[in-house]
């Protein structure tokens, strides 16, 4: 509070909810959980559209491969996050808020939790409740609408409704608008209140103003989440802020998380926002970044990241359970050396049909990066058919647990391995 924070929920809770919402709409905020929605769009349709209650979440349930910046922000400002989601609360009208983590999350749990309990006891959060909900270490928690379930007490299985259409503890003839935003997003909303949009329009670009935190990991000598301008060069991230690949090595390959199609190293110059990502093809997604030097072999790779979504899946569409297992089944053959070209093509197949009837975006992320994957580097699976892996290193699987600062480096999920499609270890 002495270094200003408090003041954007005041000013926010002295205005319309109407105006609170256009302010945030006038800052250009887009979200900054994957989709980058604008936010003020969303805040307004929740408040406008719908019978019954509304409600308000932070999804604090981080799990995309190569990220790590909502959990730096929840352990190092939780204050932040609590102040933007109060303000979210009020602008849509919601009755009741909660806050998404995952049971794992023990300093991120830790610090909301005394976090929450000083700012209600300055009454620093306005009138609106909140509470935190602790959920399962699955990836589809941070989905939004399977953290929907989570906090109705059942398992994250996606739902076909949108928050915004179907919300929380909807009965009809109540739908219950919610708003679901990441940690990232309303970390943002404080200031925008307390210093006017033009606070975020400071940085970044016309269509994606602000910064934004990036995770890097991965073949680089830094690794670690980096705050920078949207529209920053991804060049700049891989070779100034991390260093560049280790022992001179040159870049072969990006994966910007699980989600979105590879990026090679003619596209290093694109601008790091959520419209020129989209032109060249691929998506800034979560921003976090898994950089393959030259000496990773790409189907180990691609194995690693199919097999995460393939064991993620719930199960509930046919065609991404059964698409995303083939395909992880189709690259362990051929990064055993035991598949055919064949095997290529079929990954090819059962990628591209994996998002038949989906109810959310897992498939489409097997598919593109699979797609890509193999389109871009069908040479190197080509050659890995029915032949011992030509670039046999060990590469880690970037399911990020923590964060060694002074050393710029991660530590990894090394027990994610033992995960089976049914959501249990063997």
């Amino acid at each position: 509070m002495a270094a200003g924070g408090g003041r954007g929920l005041e000013i926010a809770l002295d205005a319309w909810p109407e105006a609170v919402i256009e302010e945030v709409a006038k800052s250009g905020l887009r979200g900054r959980g994957g989709a980058g929605f604008p936010t003020g769009e969303k805040w307004r349709s929740v408040r406008s559209i719908g019978a019954g209650p509304r409600f308000a979440v932070c999804n604090g349930a981080e799990g995309e491969p190569a990220t790590f910046k909502d959990r730096l922000l929840l352990r190092t400002n939780p204050y932040r996050v609590l102040e933007g989601l109060a303000i979210a609360a009020y602008a849509v009208g919601a009755g009741r808020a909660f806050v998404g983590l995952k049971e794992t999350f023990a300093p991120e749990i830790e610090a909301v939790r005394r976090a929450l309990e000083e700012m209600q006891d300055a009454g620093a959060l306005g009138t609106v409740p909140i509470d935190i909900v602790l959920g399962p270490d699955l990836y589809l928690f941070g989905e939004e609408t399977g953290l929907e379930e989570v906090i109705e007490e059942r398992l994250p299985f996606p739902r076909v409704a949108r928050p915004f259409m179907l919300g929380l503890f909807a009965q009809p003839p109540n739908e219950n608008p919610t708003l679901v935003n990441n940690v990232e997003t309303l970390s943002n909303v404080p200031n925008i209140l307390a210093d006017g949009p033009d606070w975020l329009r400071a940085n970044g670009t016309e269509t994606s103003p602000g910064t934004m935190l990036f995770t890097i990991c991965g073949d680089v000598r830094r690794e670690g989440v980096v705050e920078l301008p949207l529209g920053t060069p991804l060049r700049h991230l891989v070779e100034e802020a991390a260093g560049r690949c280790p022992d001179g090595r040159a870049v072969k390959a990006i994966f910007p998380g699980a989600s979105n199609t590879v990026i090679v190293p003619e596209q290093l110059d694109t601008p790091m926002d959520f419209d020129s990502m989209r032109e060249v093809g691929t998506g800034l997604g979560a921003a976090g970044f898994a950089v393959f030097d030259e000496s990773a072999c790409i189907v180990r790779a691609a194995y690693l990241y199919s097999r995460f979504l393939s064991v993620e899946s719930c199960g509930q569409c046919p065609a991404c359970k059964f698409g995303t297992g083939e395909v992880t089944a189709a690259l362990e053959s051929i990064e055993a050396g035991t598949g055919s070209e064949g095997d290529v093509e079929l990954v090819l197949v059962r990628a591209r049909n994996s998002t038949d009837g989906q109810k959310c975006a897992l498939p489409t992320g097997e598919s593109l990066l699979m797609q890509s994957l193999v389109q871009v580097f069908g040479d190197e699976f080509r050659a890995h058919a029915w032949t011992s892996c030509p670039l046999p290193r060990d590469l880690p699987f970037h399911k990020i647990v923590d964060w060694d600062v002074a050393a710029g480096r991660f530590a990894y999920d090394t027990e994610y391995a033992r995960k089976q499609p049914d959501w249990t270890t063997s």
